[in-house]
């Protein structure tokens, strides 16, 4: 039975400082399986909307935009008081967005819970994002229980007997537990697959208001066939009295999701590389009230009335009004002006949160997701939050009116802060303002943000995609001069084993320039294919790109160094092909030539010099672009079938899969995300809108030969370059 809402702002002080009965939980799935409709209903239990507007109201999308496109947008969190066995629970919900272009939303909520409930449509099963979120919580060692919804239309639209019924519900189980066993961490493979029989895994309809499992059969005598028979006969009011939603649900989430005081015990080694026998280290193994404060910000909110609000996990200590706390890794300091917790669109404030809940925080002005604050100046970060994809698509942003020049370049760096998975550029040289996202429904929502919660009138460029640089061969050395003359750098590149790269991607392998166990990175390096001697040379990572030193007693080459890595980043970020970040690039600095005086080595000398010797390199090992690809999953009906697949192939598609589960087709295809601009419209079009599709990030891959120069010439047009790529002459100085 869960606590209605008057109650809870007594009860809840009390309660958070007992870790063992606090439960931090995601409801994560697939775009329209259900998560906001089952939250509407696990709301409703704690009396913040009507029994009867649970499942209707979509009371955690409470952006306009939100309900106008009935979908997830942003995190929403909540908290709910739920009675398990005669205890009080406090629990903890983030309801995440299914939209692969809001992904970096749910990646940052994996971080600040413990567990998540995976909803899959009993209809659809489990489908590309049901694998990506399952993924991202898995990486973050969030363990997961299942809840199969949509039943009510699986037993009315398919007509399913209880026999099929079953049978479907086996498969998708499997499915899940097929994606668990291959991406759970080694030592939890078996503990967190998901079993009907000992109830971390629910069945039910957010929408009719009920759920049911196994242990609650027991417990109350409903079995399956009763529920066939309610559904199928419109009695659905009544199996709702007899088998609540939230009941079931939450007596689920206490039962198998574990509290801060078990998980962080487990988490905090994986995404804290701290040492673990320092006060905060103990600190947040145990969970402790009473020591050092860590707190990870994992979402920025603004608030027109209360400014900017940052939402994360306290992983020890706690926030008190008045209290200073340092942002890790740098010189700032910000001061705590209140602190309450989120109760979907309101907040109710509180004197203090303790450790192992998920706070909202006011007066962090210097904060941005992924930020970690604590009240020890010297502590490590959290481990950067790795997102699935980056942004693909860009759009340049101007004002209808000048004078809003000023508010708009600050307009932009407020939603760059607000969402960490937008990329904001502001070029002072050329004037542009370019806005970088996941896809197009991302700017465009963006975009209606700055236009109405900001008051600040745009033009937008049509969506642009946003292309990577690399080479094709192996290339070089190449000599790099600097503008006096007395300095030469020689560099050669070459791709970087794939494996190295997906190694980045997945954070094993640590950006910028300090490196704590090299032995062990080269190693590592060694094992996925990058050679020993050049690991030990290790310098920079930046992006998917390395520098390695391979150079042997060169004199003043360590003073030079630091000016040769900002050199190497600044080549990283603008290719000379393109001017597009370069990507999976090595980079070998195999000799130099320095001048004895450091006055004749500064910044002015050896950043253009090394610059133009890394560009050079890359122009002889013959400069590629890449394209961004998404995968594209459709479903349509097999009468229909023709027209999807010719729409896809049209868009330079590659049909990967076909698969069909009765009258149902479903098409897997690889596209590039530079044909997908007016699939929505095109496809329901060709489908008569019969169709239902999702797409998933693939990465970059060559953009077709005959292609490049065409592409090329367009993006160094729009970047206000000559359409020419410049040759390797050109570097030579």
């Amino acid at each position: 039975m869960t606590h209605v809402r008057s109650e809870l702002a007594e009860a809840i002080p009390g309660m958070m400082r007992n870790v063992d009965r606090i439960r931090n939980i995601g409801i994560v799935a697939h775009i329209h399986h259900g998560k906001t409709t089952l939250s509407d209903n696990l709301l409703a239990a704690a009396g913040m909307i009507s029994n009867e507007l649970a499942g209707k109201q979509l009371f955690l999308n409470f952006d306009e935009q939100e309900q106008a496109r009935l979908l997830t947008i942003n995190n929403a969190d909540v908290t709910i008081v739920h009675e398990f066995e005669n205890q009080n629970y406090l629990i903890n919900l983030i309801d995440t967005p299914g939209h692969v272009d809001f992904g970096g939303d749910v990646t940052r909520a994996m971080r600040a819970v413990d567990g998540a409930i995976v909803v899959v449509c009993a209809v659809e099963g489990v489908m590309a994002q049901t694998e990506t979120v399952l993924r991202q919580a898995l990486r973050e060692k969030v363990k997961p229980t299942l809840f199969i919804n949509k039943v009510d239309r699986a037993i009315k639209e398919l007509k399913l007997t209880p026999e099929s019924l079953q049978k479907r519900f086996t498969n998708i189980i499997s499915e899940v537990n097929e994606l668990i066993r291959r991406m759970a961490p080694e030592e939890f493979i078996d503990e967190w697959s998901v079993d009907p029989r000992d109830g971390s895994v629910a069945f039910g309809s957010g929408y009719e208001n009920w759920a049911i499992s196994v242990p609650y059969m027991l417990k109350t005598g409903i079995k399956f066939p009763d529920i066939i028979d309610y559904v199928s006969t419109g009695r659905a009011r009544e199996i709702a009295q007899k088998a609540k939603i939230n009941d079931v649900i939450f007596d689920m989430v206490v039962r198998h999701l574990p509290s801060p005081h078990v998980a962080q015990k487990y988490r905090i080694p994986n995404i804290w590389k701290g040492d673990s026998g320092s006060a905060i280290g103990r600190a947040m193994v145990a969970t402790e009230t009473d020591g050092p404060t860590s707190f990870m910000v994992t979402d920025i909110t603004m608030d027109p009335n209360a400014g900017e609000i940052a939402t994360g996990r306290l992983f020890s200590g706690k926030l008190v009004k008045g209290m200073d706390l340092y942002v890790a890794g740098t010189k700032a300091k910000d001061r705590v002006q209140h602190v309450s917790l989120f109760m979907g669109p309101e907040r109710l404030m509180v004197e203090e949160v303790t450790a192992g809940n998920i706070a909202a925080v006011i007066g962090l002005s210097d904060a941005f997701a992924g930020t970690t604050m604590s009240s020890v100046p010297d502590m490590t970060p959290f481990e950067e939050i790795r997102h699935v994809s980056e942004p693909v698509v860009t759009v340049a942003i101007e004002p209808k009116h000048m004078g809003d020049l000023p508010k708009l370049i600050e307009v932009m760096r407020k939603v760059g802060k607000e969402d960490a998975s937008l990329r904001v550029e502001i070029n002072q040289e050329t004037g542009e303002h370019l806005l970088s996202g996941m896809g197009e429904l991302h700017l465009e929502i963006t975009q209606y943000r700055i236009v109405n919660d900001y008051k600040v009138e745009i033009e937008a460029s049509k969506p642009i995609v946003v292309y990577r640089e690399t080479v094709r061969n192996p290339g070089g050395p190449f000599e790099g001069k600097s503008p006096n003359k007395h300095n030469r750098f020689y560099f050669e590149v070459e791709p970087l084993p794939a494996a190295v790269v997906h190694a980045i991607h997945e954070g094993e392998v640590p950006q910028g320039k300090s490196f704590k166990d090299l032995k062990t990175l080269v190693s590592k390096l060694d094992a996925l294919g990058l050679p020993r001697e050049e690991g030990r040379g290790l310098v920079a990572v930046e992006g998917t790109n390395m520098l390695l030193d391979v150079t042997k007693g060169i004199q003043y080459l360590n003073e030079t160094m630091d000016l040769i890595i900002d050199a190497f980043k600044e080549a990283m970020g603008r290719g000379p092909l393109a001017n597009e970040r370069v990507y999976g690039l090595k980079v070998r600095l195999v000799d130099a030539k320095l001048h004895e005086d450091s006055i004749h080595r500064g910044p002015a000398q050896t950043i253009p010099a090394a610059r133009s010797g890394i560009y050079g390199a890359m122009v002889l090992g013959d400069r590629l672009l890449l394209e961004p690809m998404q995968k594209v999953t459709v479903n349509v009906p097999q009468e229909i079938l023709a027209g999807a697949t010719r729409e896809l192939q049209r868009r330079r598609g590659e049909i990967l899969d076909m698969t069909s589960v009765g009258d149902l087709q479903t098409i897997v295809a690889k596209v590039p995300v530079a044909e997908m601009f007016g699939f929505a419209s095109d496809i329901r079009s060709a489908t008569a809108g019969k169709v239902l599709w999702a797409t998933e990030s693939m990465g970059f891959e060559p953009i077709p030969v005959d292609l490049q120069p065409k592409v090329v010439a367009e993006v160094r047009q729009r970047r206000g370059l000559k359409p020419e790529p410049y040759d390797a002459a050109y570097y030579s100085g």
